[in-house]
């Protein structure tokens, strides 16, 4: 007769702790892995939730319509230009230059204009903005606020002025000429620089459009 087989309850005990603790490692490994999974999902749902809030606070400028009301704006040496709504102004006195364009805001938040670029040309499709170090400051903030008009000027009056290069020739033959607005919300935040032609009519009369957004902040889906 053969002897029952002895029990090695130590062993047996040893492979129980052992698989124990594998399913608890399996199980710890789940819940981490389901964690950082989770902390993924959160991030980008913030990321996105962040990304629409700014959306909805960003300023566009752009012509204003030809029903929106005339703009008279005072230089600092006193001269008043009045303009039309859906019109510019580029006027002469001596070698003074003076530009105002009537602006609208179809954005959701106030834009304050901040700095200008011009060029007496219109630039090739693909040519970039400068940097905004490289605008020209405003004497003052300008503000147009979300869905309301508004104005930008400008003036070139010294004789160095790096922006009147080919500028008398422009104006005289009626050539298109370029402005870079630069502009942001009421904290510095939502930088976009958005580029405007101003097109001189057979009757004299000057008129805006804009052909570019750049936003400073955030992909550009055009690159610059």
């Amino acid at each position: 007769m053969t002897p029952p087989l002895a029990v090695d309850w130590s062993t047996i005990a040893s492979l129980a702790t052992a698989g124990g603790t594998l399913v608890l490692a399996i199980a710890t490994f789940s819940s981490v892995r389901f964690g950082q999974r989770s902390t993924r999902l959160a991030e980008r749902s913030t990321a996105i939730a962040e990304r629409a809030l700014l959306l909805g606070l960003r300023p566009v400028l752009v012509p204003s319509r030809v029903t929106d009301p005339p703009e008279t704006v005072r230089f600092g040496e006193g001269r008043m230009v009045t303009v039309d709504g859906g019109m510019a102004a580029v006027e002469r006195e001596g070698e003074s230059y003076y530009f105002v364009i009537p602006l609208r805001n179809v954005g959701n938040g106030l834009a304050v204009l901040q700095a200008w670029r011009f060029l007496a040309r219109r630039p090739d499709i693909d040519t970039p903005h400068a940097e905004p170090a490289d605008h020209r400051r405003q004497t003052r903030d300008l503000y147009v606020p979300a869905g309301d008009v508004g104005f930008w000027q400008g003036a070139i009056r010294e004789h160095d002025d790096p922006f009147r290069g080919g500028l008398r020739e422009a104006f005289l033959a009626g050539e298109v000429l370029t402005v870079d607005l630069l502009y942001g919300d009421h904290e510095g935040g939502q930088l976009t620089i958005s580029r405007f032609i101003l097109t001189r009519e057979q009757d004299g009369h000057w008129r805006p459009g804009v052909v570019r957004h750049w936003p400073l902040e955030g992909v550009d889906p055009r690159g610059r």
